[in-house]
């Protein structure tokens, strides 16, 4: 047990350094630069030193902002660290652990894909769209790990079918003004991570999320529905709760349809 807690530690470690990279990666998939060279303030284009690029500790060191023109760092930094450092941990204690036979193979895929959804979380919050540099990777590795694993390829086949075709068709019939072809190729990224009927629950719980904040909008930021709102951080918070606690969900409520 003190091992699975040390290795706890390590992987939430792990998931902080990660997020700093994640924020570095999207500012430059942003800026369309390559990742080749040293980090660099955004706003002075300064180098940073070693001491400012701890993840968490070395924004909250510098009050939120660059040590060499002092202008505010954006927040996105901070929240994107912490959250996939939580997110590591938590897969990590959902998915691999002393009663689940520490499969790291399982492991490394799920932290690589968790990674890639947290980029394309905070870039479609940001830009209202979907990065396919990001998103057909994550969907290449998945179909590999899905063929290696041979006998889960049928139950993700049709998780793909349905998430990705249900999208397809509200894209079709909408011509494209309900739903955007991004969160069509982001259903297949879906379905072959979490499989049938786990791709339920997160679709589900898209629709329920993306309803209250849009209501929610709508009251208090003069939203219409009209409005254009990204569709895709929605899914991808569904995809990490169906993920995390989609048999528990699935069971809740089949017992709850039996009493």
């Amino acid at each position: 047990m003190f091992t699975y807690y040390l290795i706890s530690i390590f992987i939430f470690i792990f998931g902080l350094c990660i997020g700093s990279f994640l924020n570095c990666f999207i500012y430059r998939l942003e800026e369309e630069k390559t990742m080749k060279g040293r980090s660099f303030c955004p706003n002075c284009k300064h180098t940073l030193s070693f001491l400012d690029l701890f993840p968490v500790f070395s924004f909250l060191f510098l009050g939120g902002k660059c040590r060499y023109c002092h202008k505010k760092i954006s927040i996105q930094y901070l929240l994107a660290e912490i959250a996939t450092g939580f997110m590591f941990l938590l897969i990590f204690s959902a998915k691999v652990g002393p009663a689940l036979g520490w499969n790291f193979i399982n492991l490394t895929y799920l932290l690589f894909i968790a990674s890639a959804l947290i980029i394309i979380f905070i870039y479609d919050l940001k830009h209202y769209l979907i990065p396919d540099k990001v998103l057909f990777p994550a969907i290449a590795v998945s179909l590999i790990y899905n063929l290696i694993n041979f006998q889960n390829i049928l139950n993700a086949l049709l998780a793909v079918v349905i998430g990705s075709g249900f999208f397809l068709f509200i894209f079709l019939i909408s011509r494209g003004r309900a739903m955007g072809f991004g969160d069509v190729k982001l259903a297949i990224l879906m379905g072959f991570l979490l499989g049938f009927p786990n791709i339920l629950v997160a679709l589900f719980l898209a629709f329920f999320f993306g309803a209250i904040i849009g209501l929610i909008l709508m009251i208090y930021k003069g939203k219409s529905l009209k409005s254009e709102i990204p569709f895709g951080p929605f899914l991808i918070a569904g995809t990490f709760i169906a993920l995390l606690h989609g048999n528990q969900i699935i069971q809740w409520y089949l017992n709850f349809l039996q009493v």
